[in-house]
């Protein structure tokens, strides 16, 4: 027996997302059914619909920025169950291999592991119209209902607002993760922040959290670059007038710290670039897939490095519950950082408002 489920559809790459009625399977042993309450709009969800991410196949369940409350569970879930809230997340692990032993969850080796494991030939887990469905990063959150691996979500306190909570699922824990867990800002330290959406709020927010003694905020658009100082931003640049680089290296000869917050391999040179010596330039956008970055080979000799930061190095399970806390504590803005909240019927049009840059984090609300 299934459910039906009303979830935002992407059948083509560049194509518009359809609201269809799907079904939903009954959970398996290792799996939660989660009613959704908020999906915030990323980034990477745009990318995907507009065909840079081909390495996940359509037709899609799309998004994956969610929250919602538990409305069952399979036979061999424990910890969790029927009324629990929880925040879900696409670093899914096993818990088993290497890299998941050592402390690094994020960059497991068998994402679903040994237990989610479907046999060959098994009835799709989702289905709508011409049959088989799959859920974009295996959540699928713009979706009344979720059908999620138990290593896919973390329960956490019910005083929290879940459309608060869902941000913390992609965007607060890509950003704030990448400032504490990846780059590890010392107290002190100098950052730069290139891109100022929901993503670069969030790096911002982290370096603050982490002591840094200025924070430079790049963005072309003066609304968020004035939401930019809210965040804790020391400094703005308009990079549509100004040289960033430029700009940095003359206020203080070079950040500590650089972030791309976009995935853009111009800005990534900026970050680059803007570095002083031993600095790191943090990639943290998902740049299209085939594209490459070029940069002058000197400038590694001042001991520069760059690295990536997937989903901001977490360990979920235990840094949700954290970046909550921050929250509780008035050190975490996430109330400021939802600029609009749409139905799911609206979702064409969230998109459309992220394209022309005028949302910082747009939440679709169930």
């Amino acid at each position: 027996m299934g459910y039906q489920s009303r979830a935002a559809v992407l059948r083509e790459y560049g194509g518009e997302v359809s609201i269809e009625t799907i079904e939903v399977d009954e959970p398996a042993d290792n799996e939660v059914l989660v009613r959704t309450a908020a999906c915030g709009v990323c980034h990477s969800d745009l990318h995907f619909k507009q065909g840079a991410m081909p390495h996940f196949p359509v037709p899609t369940v799309m998004g994956h920025e969610a929250a919602g409350v538990v409305e069952k569970v399979g036979k061999a879930v424990r910890g969790i169950e029927a009324g629990d809230h929880v925040v879900v997340c696409n670093t899914i692990y096993c818990g088993t291999c290497q890299q998941c032993l050592v402390g690094r969850p994020h960059l497991c080796l068998d994402r679903m592991g040994p237990a989610a494991r479907r046999p060959k030939g098994a009835p799709p887990r989702l289905k709508g119209e011409g049959g088989k469905l799959i859920p974009f990063t295996d959540l699928g959150g713009f979706s009344e209902l979720m059908l999620l691996p138990e290593r896919a979500v973390v329960k956490i306190d019910k005083d929290i607002p879940l459309d608060r909570a869902a941000l913390i699922g992609c965007a607060v824990l890509t950003g704030v993760g990448a400032a504490l867990n990846t780059a590890q800002i010392k107290p002190g330290g100098r950052v730069a922040v290139f891109g100022c959406g929901g993503i670069g709020a969030s790096i911002i927010q982290g370096a603050r959290i982490a002591g840094a003694r200025e924070i430079f905020a790049v963005d072309i658009m003066e609304s968020k670059l004035e939401q930019a100082k809210s965040f804790g931003a020391t400094d703005v640049i308009d990079s549509s007038k100004a040289d960033p680089v430029a700009t940095i290296r003359e206020k203080c000869g070079g950040v500590d710290y650089a972030f791309d917050a976009v995935g853009n391999t111009h800005l990534l040179c900026q970050c680059f670039s803007s570095l002083g010596p031993r600095g790191t330039a943090v990639l943290v956008g998902a740049i299209p897939a085939g594209q490459k970055v070029e940069i002058e080979a000197r400038g590694f000799l001042g001991e520069k490095s760059i690295t990536g930061s997937l989903m901001g190095s977490n360990r979920f399970k235990l840094d949700v519950p954290f970046y909550l806390d921050l929250y509780r504590q008035g050190r975490l803005d996430l109330d400021s950082m939802i600029s609009a909240r749409r139905p799911l019927d609206q979702l064409n049009e969230a998109f459309k408002d992220m394209e022309g840059g005028a949302a910082l984090r747009t939440v679709i609300t169930f």
